[in-house]
């Protein structure tokens, strides 16, 4: 769990902190995409795999099993981009205090759109 790594006398200003509700935008979308197309993928190759075992075609079966077997692992890649993705960024740890508080703004926005107000490295309370 990531919380907004902002002083207590300071206050988070700038590009991401003026556009969070974009950023929310986009962090709803790509928790969405993370879970949909994953399933979406699954489903597919069990669907192509029952198709095969139905046909009693041995050929056919393990076509089907070996496409099943690529489809998880795109599964599992496409719901893991986005936190490998944001473990690179998390790294970077050269920025001033004031950019790195407008900083954890987008991506407290991009990880976490969905806290509540009252929560503590909320999206909602930039808006």
């Amino acid at each position: 769990m990531f919380l907004l790594d902002v002083e207590p006398g300071q206050v988070a200003t700038g590009f991401c902190h003026e556009t969070a509700v974009l950023w929310q935008f986009v962090g709803i979308v790509l928790l969405v995409v993370k879970i949909v197309i994953p399933l979406i993928l699954i489903i597919l190759g069990m669907v192509d795999l029952g198709k095969a075992v139905i046909s009693n075609d041995e050929k056919q079966i393990g076509k089907s099993a070996k496409s099943l077997m690529m489809r998880l692992v795109a599964a599992v890649v496409i719901f893991f981009v986005p936190t490998i993705v944001s473990a690179v960024f998390g790294l970077i740890g050269s920025f001033n205090d004031e950019a790195k508080a407008d900083y954890d703004v987008c991506r407290t926005c991009i990880e976490h759109p969905n806290r509540s107000a009252e929560t503590v490295g909320s999206c909602k309370s930039y808006m």
